[in-house]
């Protein structure tokens, strides 16, 4: 007895990995030139690391803003790519790529299975994650909410406010929300196992006036040795020195700042070269070297690379121009301004 073939569940003229600015501004792109997309992102919200890890601390090279926070830089591509109606699968990883182009076939790791003819990877650094401190039982604290337990980012400072915040880490997340919750927490106490710093110094030195003022307790050389609370409820975070003697602080909240644990994943598996640093393309159109399959934004390799987030909006538009030809292979494109044509009322691409 022949197993017929499962049918995927959802059909789109393009598949887009990634919902971070680069992936929001990819959906704009394509629908001026009337595709539709969906979109697949690993994480539960879209905006990438602009909502997991800065959505207050403010971007400055974001043509026209001359400052904008990285929330509001993903409310405003979502606006923008409302008129063309896209359809997102968060909370899930793509697991799997089969077919050509004109014909893919995605899963996805809540078994999600799309088809699409063209697939754009605006994954960034790939599918990420938190780096957890190996703290026993720290999972238990987790689930408490923002704000309360242990917390892997800040999406609102205000869920912060008059709480006891012990803050862990030596980068640039570390020392800007020790600097920013400062004025909104009840206590901020930053621990790190170095008296050094590997932020931005403009950072430090307000880091540093801060502790000066007494607005922020610093906590060096410590690392992180243990949490404890009730039912789930955070009430103290042990630290200890380099020579193991403990202290037991109480607190609220734990922000642990290690850094993001990164991977490509099964990308990696799609015969599209050396994926060790991300994924060649051809700068000019911004294909890989599977036809139909493009890279725009982080993930996108070539030399002379920025890696800056108006570039990934560069490559987004040179990858809707190619793939136009394998969407609408009978279609001749002709180049047009957004001036000239406008932009669809919503519901237009439903």
């Amino acid at each position: 007895m022949t197993v017929p073939t499962p049918q995927p569940a959802f059909s789109t003229d393009v598949a887009v990995i990634g919902a971070g600015p680069v992936g929001l501004f990819t959906v704009f792109q394509f629908g001026m030139l009337g595709m539709k997309c969906r979109i697949i992102d690993s994480l539960e919200a879209i905006g990438g690391q602009c909502t997991a890890l800065y959505p207050e601390k403010p971007i400055y090279d974001i043509p026209g803003y001359p400052e904008i926070s990285g929330g509001r830089l993903i409310s405003a591509l979502e606006r923008q790519a409302e008129p063309f109606a896209p359809h997102f699968h968060l909370n899930q990883q793509v697991i799997g790529l089969e077919g050509n182009a004109g014909a893919f076939h995605i899963t996805t790791s809540q078994n999600t299975m799309i088809a699409a003819k063209v697939v754009i990877i605006a994954a960034g650094v790939g599918a990420f994650g938190p780096k957890r401190p190996p703290l026993p039982n720290i999972e238990t604290f987790e689930a408490a909410g923002p704000g309360l337990g242990v917390n892997y980012m800040v999406r609102r400072t205000k869920d912060f406010a008059g709480k006891r915040v012990v803050i862990a880490g030596g980068g640039d997340s570390a020392v800007d929300w020790a600097v920013i919750l400062a004025g909104v927490a009840a206590k901020v106490i930053v621990v790190h196992r170095r008296a050094t710093f590997r932020a931005m110094p403009e950072s430090v030195r307000q880091l540093e006036s801060l502790v000066e003022d007494g607005s922020v307790e610093l906590m060096t050389p410590f690392q992180l040795a243990g949490v404890s609370g009730t039912d789930g409820t955070l009430q103290t975070v042990t630290i200890a020195d380099l020579d193991g003697n403990a202290r037991a602080i109480d607190a609220d909240v734990l922000l642990p700042f290690y850094g993001l644990s990164q991977d490509l994943g099964p990308i990696r598996d799609w015969g599209l070269g050396d994926s060790r640093r991300g994924v060649a393309i051809n700068p000019v159109t911004a294909e890989t070297g599977r036809a139909g399959i493009f890279a725009v934004g982080d993930v996108a390799e070539y030399p002379g690379k920025l890696k800056l987030i108006l570039t990934g909006f560069s490559e987004a538009a040179f990858a809707a121009h190619r793939a136009h030809d394998i969407v609408f292979p009978e279609e001749a494109l002709h180049f047009e301004y957004s001036t000239t044509k406008g932009i669809p009322r919503p519901g237009d691409m439903s």
